[in-house]
């Protein structure tokens, strides 16, 4: 099981080249340890204000569902689109969101992982792939009511952090969120 500290040094070193770091370079750094992540970023980015701006949620549902498809046929190392790969990213900036996360990380290491390990190695990664993508198929039309596309990226986001701790308690709790997502997304449903 990888460490969340040993992401976040393995992101340190990334780019040391330049002043800038793209995703691409950030994916071949991190590979097959932060395909959970590539999920569970967007997925945070939805729940922000950004989230309310038609068109977005559906956009990053989209990045979401490319990923969980390259998951649930088993590709460990991320393929990312162009316009996603070129994209980079200040060293700083970088390193600033990393000294952030820093203690968070050290918190997760030090209690999570490990547990309910059937919820969170194969087959139980695809089924989650499987539900996730179910999940970006209803944010399209949630985005007609301001931010009820929170409902699914929420969960999207407890799936993440689940297979990136690979802690069977939190992928419990994921579950738990995905069968409420589903009766919340019913009970909208025009």
């Amino acid at each position: 099981m990888a460490r969340l500290m040993d992401i976040v040094s393995t992101l340190e070193g990334a780019g040391n080249d330049s002043d800038d770091v793209t995703l691409g370079e950030i994916n071949d750094q991190v590979g097959h340890r932060g395909t959970a992540a590539l999920l569970g970023i967007p997925a945070a980015l939805e729940l922000t204000p950004i989230g309310g701006i038609p068109g977005v949620p559906t956009i990053i549902a989209l990045i979401i569902a490319l990923f969980a498809v390259q998951i649930l046929f088993g590709r460990e190392d991320m393929w990312l689109p162009g316009f996603l790969e070129n994209r980079s990213v200040s060293k700083q900036k970088l390193h600033t969101s990393l000294d952030k996360l820093r203690p968070a990380a050290k918190w997760s290491d030090r209690h999570l992982g490990d547990h309910l390990s059937i919820l969170v190695h194969a087959p139980a990664t695809r089924i989650v792939a499987l539900a996730i993508i179910l999940l970006c198929c209803t944010i399209p039309p949630l985005e007609l009511l301001p931010f009820a596309s929170s409902i699914p990226s929420g969960t999207i986001l407890l799936f993440s952090l689940g297979l990136l701790t690979r802690d069977g308690r939190v992928m419990a709790l994921a579950w738990l969120a995905f069968i409420a997502a589903l009766w919340g997304i019913w009970a909208l449903w025009p």
